[in-house]
């Protein structure tokens, strides 16, 4: 039987509900009981308060269900077959979503198609709930974790001198922080890796490892060679720091990295945004982007914009000429935050050396 305190109790079976009464409950506020059949428990039911209950695919004697949710609990019928886990207590590890020798056979490639084709009401509700369920299970994983942000493009490929920066800098964050990412490939992966290596010690593991994950550049044209060689840093290198990604099945194209060793992923991109920002309490730092990063920079900056000066969190964007001409992004948040709380809390510099020196003197 499942112990909890203070947090959600999980019934599977007709048993566990059985003992869980016997054992003194009189409410089934937090319960979430999935797939039990209850049609001959309705006294049982009734002898308890069932305000804040949620009962997931459950079976009730005519009549009984109607008359739990008239009394505060929240009933949800039987869902289809569905890739999802839509009342996963954990986020996910690496090998969850990469489960099977083929990427095409894994959950996570199973879990895109799926969310890419069933559009139903019962399809959206399962993604709600699982999306609710991640969002329960990162709040109590980022407890006591302090959570600085890396944000930058998928596109660049292992070997390169970008993917290399973004190791060095997620490397140098990793020493006082956990590095938080968009858990996708390029920018993210590199900073992922960095945060996994700086509980090491090792001066050469980052070297060694960047010299393995170059003989496979990109995840195209084969995810499976992509996620093999990175399995093979992560087997060579055990042992490694706290590192958060939060990718999205939205870009299921684009397939996790597996150096974060904690994953938090969503079906909704616009609620995986939001959340991404919101966890990166220390900070973030935007290394060159496009499209995706540039919303996350003004996002993150109306974020700062609104905040009080003890809620103000750092943003620091990387590459002068990058963000002053090519994406002058630099410009209008430097506008936008002058004379608000946040004027000395947004910086652009030269490169990640610098940002890191930043981040170490400014959240040491």
């Amino acid at each position: 039987m499942r112990r909890s305190r203070g947090r959600a109790v999980q019934v599977d079976t007709l048993a566990d509900f059985d003992r869980r009464l016997a054992s003194g409950a009189t409410s089934l506020r937090g319960w979430r009981v999935r797939a039990v059949d209850l049609s001959e428990r309705s006294a049982a039911l009734r002898e308890v308060r069932l305000g804040g209950a949620l009962f997931l695919g459950c079976r009730f004697a005519p009549g009984e269900a109607e008359l739990a949710e008239e009394r505060g609990a929240i009933v949800v019928p039987d869902l289809p077959s569905t890739p999802l886990e839509v009342d996963r207590t954990l986020l996910y590890r690496p090998r969850d979503l990469y489960d099977t020798p083929t990427y095409a056979d894994s959950t996570d490639a199973r879990t895109y198609a799926w969310s890419q084709t069933d559009h139903g009401r019962d399809a959206s509700l399962a993604k709600a709930l699982h999306d609710h369920a991640i969002d329960e299970a990162l709040t109590a994983w980022v407890s006591g974790r302090r959570l600085v942000g890396v944000m930058g493009g998928h596109a660049l490929e292992r070997g390169s001198a970008g993917y290399h920066d973004a190791a060095r800098l997620g490397l140098s964050l990793g020493a006082r922080h956990v590095v938080a990412t968009g858990g996708g490939p390029g920018a993210m992966e590199a900073a992922n890796l960095g945060g996994y290596l700086s509980a090491l010690g090792d001066p050469h593991a980052l070297d060694g490892a960047l010299e393995l994950l170059a003989q496979v550049p990109s995840f195209r044209p084969s995810v499976d060679a992509w996620v093999r060689q990175a399995f093979a840093v992560t087997d060579r290198f055990p042992g490694g720091a706290d590192s958060l990604g939060i990718p999205t099945w939205f870009y299921g194209h684009e397939p996790p990295n597996v150096v974060a060793t904690t994953i938090a992923k969503y079906v909704r991109n616009a609620q995986r945004e939001a959340i991404l920002l919101e966890v990166c309490h220390a900070g973030i730092v935007f290394l060159p982007g496009v499209g995706g990063t540039v919303q996350e920079v003004f996002q993150d900056g109306c974020e700062n914009y609104y905040a009080d000066e003890s809620s103000v969190a750092p943003m620091v964007l990387v590459g002068r000429r990058y963000w002053t001409e090519d994406l002058p992004a630099w410009p209008l948040l430097q506008a936008l935050a002058r004379g608000r709380p946040m004027e000395d809390h947004v910086h652009l510099v030269e490169d990640v050396d610098e940002a890191a020196d930043l981040f170490a003197r400014t959240n040491g």
